[in-house]
């Protein structure tokens, strides 16, 4: 998949799935702005590793929660690489993954859990849309891919506000796709499970591991790099007749 004329911003691309994302697209060609929030040295060596293989890319910090902030981005990035073709929302608020945690019981967890969750997941996304639109209007074409998770489909563990938040996106994907498709603008969503190894998976043990990888009919777990290439076929023109579509990428741990 040639993406060399395409321009992608990645939000919360600087570390796990999303540098995995941000770096596969641009090994496909396409200009990529690393979208940051903390992790600014990490972001500049990625930003350096696809610079020295020929890429193109830059970084920069924006809370994806905050309008002004996006817009300023998205400016950036049309100024460096002449307009922005898609947008691939997968900044996550932070999480810790503990399924004994207070957010796992309805008893317990506070609405805040969800509040803060709503804001990087469905705030972000909303924010994101809205800034890239009017590029994505002036030429008919765009991609949106929203990040979401198979917890969805399936709560194995209930975290309810993690959970709650990226339904809450799967119902945003599709309202988007329906009224941005006579524009020429697709939105998609891929649902991902536990990934092998990230910073949200990095305390998980082998037999967790294992486990998920005999439940999966590929008797796999999933890599971000596998990950990232469902993201490149959705940001990339053979997907240009899909719209308003959720993709489980899980090694069919979930069937939607």
């Amino acid at each position: 998949m040639d993406l060399r004329d395409r321009a992608v911003v990645v939000t919360g691309a600087s570390r796990g799935l999303g540098a995995a994302i941000a770096d596969e697209l641009a090994q496909a060609g396409a200009s990529v702005c690393v979208n940051y929030l903390r992790s600014q040295e990490r972001a500049e060596a990625l930003v350096d590793a696809i610079g020295s293989r020929g890429g193109r890319a830059f970084a920069f910090r924006a809370d994806v929660t905050r309008s002004d902030e996006v817009e300023a981005m998205m400016r950036a990035a049309a100024a460096r690489f002449g307009t922005i073709d898609a947008v691939v929302n997968n900044a996550l608020p932070a999480y810790r993954f503990d399924p004994s945690a207070a957010y796992t019981r309805i008893e317990t967890i506070a609405w805040d859990n969800f509040q803060r969750q709503f804001e990087g997941a469905v705030r972000a996304a909303v924010n994101t849309t809205r800034a890239a639109l009017p590029y994505m209007q002036q030429r008919r074409y765009g991609k949106i891919v929203n990040i979401a998770t198979n917890l969805i489909f399936n709560p194995v563990v209930t975290y309810y506000d993690y959970t709650t938040a990226k339904a809450a996106l799967l119902g945003l994907t599709r309202n988007l796709a329906a009224e941005l498709g006579p524009h020429g603008i697709r939105v998609n969503l891929l649902a991902g499970g536990l990934l092998k190894t990230t910073d949200a998976s990095r305390d998980t043990t082998s037999e967790v591991f294992e486990r998920v990888a005999h439940a999966s009919p590929l008797r796999q777990v999933v890599t971000p790099r596998e990950f990232a290439q469902a993201v490149l076929f959705f940001v990339s023109g053979l997907s240009d007749a899909v719209t308003g579509q959720t993709l489980a990428v899980d090694a069919g741990l979930t069937m939607t």
